[in-house]
């Protein structure tokens, strides 16, 4: 059996100028859609559907000097229609080519199946060869559809999607997963991660910030954002080849990045992690399953009860480990709440855990 899966490899930055160019060209037919669509629908409230933008911009390509092909004009228009569909608006945002602008749209290219070809260490779209530093060994793959992006440091990569055969994980356990600020994940089984790249840079960041070194600014982020997603990769493979079952709390980032916590919530990266399990299980033929985790941590692993010992509200945040008053266990806090999350994945207490009553 196989599953489809996306892969990114850079292409060597001696050819930015020339995809540069085709994105301007990608931006072009995008900006015709938006002010197209946009007046069909103030002038005689029709919605144009991508069929009908594709036979307005038939031709483009042939257009003296244009690179890009029918079909990635095609693929624009797909994408515009696609997009105004997803987010219910009869006008998007303009794609800005200018890069001194601080409105620059990052370029965007998007490509059908058959017309990327990969042929050694290179691969070949609309009469040009892009070199790359292929990690993955494309020649043992049927490239299918995809795109050429753009980073913030003008760095190019090519995004493709290829069917990999599904390896199905020999793992036995089952883990419940407390997700944290301090700790970005706690497993029930003792392990853990700790997510704060952005604070660890932080002082570096704002060095660089004060003195307006702009490209220093983008590599410091991108080293950042590389660092998280390297972790949470490794993490979430490991859990996914260890066990049969995964259980994670329900905690939820949008409300946190309105307080005080936000900058440790949006570092902690607990929507990319979830993302990784949840596709990660799919694949290897793991159940994934989000529980309700309230009282978690209040309550204790061993009794079930929520003693008067218990770490509570934000007060009980810098409380690390704790003694169940009413059994004697020594718990630590965060082991303790994934150890309540996996008691709510196997159902143990039914509607999640609840809360007895006080004493």
């Amino acid at each position: 059996m196989h599953h489809t899966k996306t892969l990114q490899l850079r292409i060597k930055d001696k050819h930015a100028k020339v995809l540069s160019a085709m994105a301007r060209e990608a931006n072009t037919v995008w900006n015709f859609c938006n002010e197209t669509s946009h007046r069909a629908i103030r002038e005689k409230c029709t919605w144009l559907s991508a069929y009908d933008l594709q036979k307005l911009t038939a031709g483009y390509s042939k257009c003296d000097g244009v690179q890009i092909g029918s079909a990635t004009a095609q693929c624009v228009c797909e994408q515009y229609a696609l997009r105004r569909r997803q987010f219910k608006k009869a006008k998007l945002r303009w794609r800005v080519s200018d890069p001194k602008s601080s409105k620059y749209s990052l370029g965007w290219i998007p490509f059908k199946v058959g017309c990327v070809k990969y042929k050694a260490g290179q691969v070949c779209f609309a009469g040009h060869k892009f070199s790359l530093w292929d990690s993955y060994g494309l020649a043992d793959y049927v490239l299918r559809s995809g795109s050429f992006t753009q980073d913030t440091r003008g760095r190019w990569y090519l995004n493709v999607a290829v069917k990999v055969l599904i390896k199905i994980s020999t793992g036995k356990g089952s883990v419940g997963i407390d997700l944290g600020l301090k700790e970005a994940a706690t497993a029930s089984t003792g392990e853990r991660i700790e997510g704060r790249f952005y604070r660890k840079l932080e002082s570096e960041l704002g060095i660089a910030q004060r003195a307006h070194k702009k490209h220093r600014v983008k590599a410091i982020h991108a080293k950042i954002a590389n660092q998280r997603k390297d972790m949470l990769h490794k993490f979430s493979t490991q859990l996914v080849a260890s066990n049969a079952a995964i259980f994670v709390g329900d905690v939820a980032s949008a409300k946190l990045v309105k307080t005080k916590m936000a900058k440790s919530t949006l570092d902690a990266g607990w929507a990319m992690f979830k993302t990784m399990l949840e596709y990660k299980s799919q694949q290897a033929g793991v159940v994934f399953e989000v529980v309700n985790e309230s009282y978690s941590t209040q309550t204790c692993s061993c009794c079930w009860g929520i003693p008067a010992s218990s770490p509570r509200g934000r007060a009980g945040l810098r409380i690390r480990e704790w003694v169940c008053s009413d059994c004697g266990t020594v718990h630590d806090r965060d082991i303790n709440a994934a150890q309540n999350i996996l008691a709510a994945g196997h159902r143990r207490l039914a509607g999640g855990i609840t809360a007895p009553s006080r004493r």
